[in-house]
C-alpha cells in the first residue's frame, strides 16, 4: 500500500492518485505516522504537512515508521525538506526541490510553505517561494527578464510573509518594482496552462510515480535506532486507540481511567510489576520481584516506589495487563469524558486538558481515592503514576467529564 500525504500541492482529482494501492491522506501532522494501517512493506509518500494549523510531523516519527520496514519518500513541500534532512537514515528524496534542499541551494520552511484554505479543502491560497523562483528562471530563459531584475523581484517577493504572498500580492510587488511586463507575461502563461511554473506539483507527481514503480523500496530502513525518548514515547502512547463498541477510544484515556477510578488497580499494578520482573524485556534473566527488590534496596521500600517502568501502549500484552479489570461501563464513561473534553475544545478554541487547574485535579484524586493531600504521593505510586504531580497531570483529562457527571448526579439527588 502507498500512503500519500498531500493537500494543496496536488488535487485529489489527479488521476495518478486513483491508481490501485494508493491511499490518499490529508497533509501530515504530528502522530499521523502512528496509524496502524501503515505497515511493513508499505510506502509513505510525504508531500504536504501542516505548519501553523497544528503540531507538525516530527523527524523521529519518520525514523520510527522507517524502522518498522516502511519506505519513506519525500518531495515537493515538507516532504522534500524532511527527505533532505533524513536522507542519511534512508529516507528517499525525489525532485528538484529536494535536490535544492539537499545541496543547500535553498533552506527554510518558508521556501515551500503556502497559506491554505480553512475549510478543510486544503487549497493553496498563496504562491510558494520555490514556484516563484522557478517562474522567474523561466522568464529569464524567455528573455522577459534579465538575471539582475529577476533577482530583485525574488528578493522583493521573499520579503512578503508567506501567508500573504497571494496572486494579488505578487502583482502588487511587480507594479512596485516596475515589472508590469513580467506580470502580464505570467498571466498569459497561466491562462494557457494553469499549472505553469508549478514546480511543487511536478515534483509531487514524480514522487508518486516513483512510489508506484517501487523506487527506493530497497532502502526501507529496518532496525533504525529511533531514540525512544520520553517525548517520543509520550507521542506514541497518545496515538494509540481502539474501536470498541463502535466508538474510537484512546487507549491512554482508558488506562488513566482505570488508574484513577478502579480501586483494584493497585493490586493489578503490583501484579504487572511482578510480571515484568519475571519476564524482563531486555533479555536479562527473570527473577521474583521480592528478590529483585531485596537486591535493589534491601527490601526497605515497596516495589512501586522503586520500579517505574515506562509504558508502551503499542504493546498488546501491556494493554491487556493494564485493562484486565475494565468493564463496559468504564468504556462508556471514557467515551463520555472524552466527548465532554472535545466539547470544551470546540466551545473554547485553544483549550486543552493541560489548561485544567492543578487544584481541580488534586481535588478529584483526593475525593476518589479517599485520602489526604499528604497521601497523594503514596496513592499515585501504588497505581503506577509515580508521584502526585504525575497523577495530577494524568487526571486533568478526566476533570471536565467528572465535574459534568457530578453535576448530573447532584441534580438527580436534588430532584428526589
Amino acid at each position: 500500500m502507498i500512503h500519500v500525504f498531500v493537500g494543496p500541492t496536488l488535487a485529489r482529482s489527479e488521476p495518478i492518485l486513483t491508481a490501485p494501492g494508493v491511499r490518499v491522506l490529508p497533509p501530515a501532522r504530528h502522530a499521523d505516522l502512528f496509524d496502524p494501517a501503515i505497515g511493513a512493506g508499505d510506502t509513505v509518500v510525504l508531500i504536504d504537512g501542516v505548519y501553523h494549523q497544528g503540531p507538525a510531523l516530527r523527524h523521529k516519527e519518520i525514523l520510527a515508521v522507517m524502522s518498522r520496514g516502511v519506505t519513506a519518500v519525500g518531495a515537493a513541500s515538507i516532504g522534500a525538506l524532511r527527505a533532505a534532512e533524513l536522507a542519511p537514515y534512508g529516507m528517499v528524496g525525489v525532485g528538484s526541490i529536494y535536490t535544492a534542499y539537499a545541496r543547500g541551494a535553498i533552506e527554510g520552511d518558508d521556501e515551500v510553505a503556502v497559506g491554505q484554505a480553512p475549510d478543510g479543502a486544503f487549497a493553496a491560497l498563496t504562491w510558494p517561494l520555490v514556484n516563484l523562483r522557478h517562474v522567474l528562471e523561466l522568464a529569464v530563459a524567455a528573455e522577459v527578464l534579465d538575471g539582475v531584475r529577476a533577482a530583485g523581484l525574488l528578493a522583493a517577493m521573499r520579503a512578503v510573509y508567506y501567508p500573504q504572498r497571494t496572486g494579488a500580492a505578487v502583482r502588487a510587488v511587480c507594479r512596485r518594482e516596475s515589472e508590469e511586463e513580467f506580470a502580464r507575461w505570467l498571466t498569459r502563461q497561466r491562462e494557457q496552462d494553469q499549472h505553469f511554473g508549478d514546480l511543487k506539483r511536478a515534483d509531487a507527481l514524480a514522487a508518486v510515480r516513483a512510489a508506484l514503480a517501487g523506487a527506493g523500496a530497497a532502502r526501507a530502513a529496518t532496525g533504525l535506532p529511533v531514540g525512544e525518548t520520553t517525548y517520543f514515547r509520550r507521542w506514541s502512547n497518545a496515538a494509540v486507540s481502539e474501536r470498541v463498541g463502535g466508538v474510537e477510544l484512546s487507549t491512554e484515556d482508558r488506562v488513566v481511567y482505570q488508574q484513577v477510578f478502579d480501586p483494584a488497580f493497585r493490586t493489578r499494578w503490583a501484579a504487572y510489576l511482578e510480571h515484568l520482573s519475571r519476564h524482563p524485556a531486555d533479555g536479562e534473566p527473570g527473577m521474583p520481584l521480592a528478590e529483585r527488590l531485596a537486591r535493589a534496596t534491601g527490601g526497605h521500600l515497596s516495589a512501586d516506589r522503586v520500579f517505574h517502568p515506562v509504558l508502551d501502549l503499542r504493546d498488546a500484552q501491556t494493554v491487556t495487563w493494564l485493562l484486565a479489570g475494565e468493564s463496559a461501563a468504564d468504556r462508556r464513561a471514557v467515551a463520555q469524558y472524552a466527548e465532554v473534553l472535545a466539547s470544551a475544545r470546540r466551545s473554547q478554541p485553544g483549550f486543552y486538558a493541560d489548561a485544567v487547574r492543578d487544584d481541580l485535579a488534586r481535588d478529584l484524586l483526593v475525593r476518589v481515592w479517599g485520602c489526604s493531600q499528604e497521601e497523594l504521593d503514596t496513592q499515585a505510586s501504588a497505581r503506577g503514576l509515580v508521584r502526585a504531580v504525575g497523577a495530577v497531570e494524568a487526571a486533568k483529562r478526566l476533570v471536565p467529564g467528572f465535574l459534568e457527571e457530578s453535576k448530573g448526579t447532584e441534580a438527580a439527588h436534588a430532584g428526589h
